[in-house]
């Protein structure tokens, strides 16, 4: 799973690094946030896994609704919130209204309207998130390595080994 999630980083970091710089338009801007839901949908997967393994969860939900929320519910770090917050942004991304500016030149930028609120997707917007993303996957990197620590009284004994003198 972790490696389906550094691929969706690889090509969400094409797009950001080297489409973005050279296309210039919001079509790209647009693939690039569909991507990173994607990754965000694989990295939530990966918690409610450890989730049901610790089991904070029954089951893993199905609806992508249902499975922001009971990652919301599983882990109250403010990364986690913030990161649930982008990704219920980027959701409802494809039915707003969405009109794009300055294609073609260096301040390439998206306007979405959403309930009457206009958010501006540009470039600054874009590295906040990619930043905010990489802090989120090193995070579900981390959790999903992390063992519950087991305490043992089983000490290892060395052995001391007898160093041959050496020849001169």
């Amino acid at each position: 799973m972790l490696n389906e999630i550094e691929r969706e980083r690889r090509m969400a970091e094409h797009l950001f690094y080297v489409s973005l710089k050279y296309t210039k338009t919001g079509d790209v801007i647009l693939n690039l946030i569909n991507r990173w839901e994607k990754m965000i949908d694989r990295c939530m997967e990966l918690l409610l896994r450890r989730a049901k393994k610790e089991k904070s969860i029954r089951e893993i939900p199905i609806a992508p609704k249902a499975r922001e929320l009971a990652v919301r519910d599983s882990y109250k770090d403010d990364l986690v919130k913030t990161v649930m917050d982008m990704y219920a942004f980027f959701r409802r991304l494809p039915v707003i209204e969405k009109i794009r500016e300055h294609e073609f030149r260096k301040n390439v930028a998206v306007r979405a309207i959403d309930n009457g609120r206009e958010i501006v997707i540009d470039m600054d917007k874009l590295k906040e998130w990619n930043q905010t993303l990489n802090e989120f996957i090193n995070y579900v990197r981390h959790m999903s390595t992390k063992k519950k620590k087991i305490k043992t009284k089983i000490k290892v004994q060395k052995k001391k080994v007898k160093q041959k003198p050496r020849k001169k």
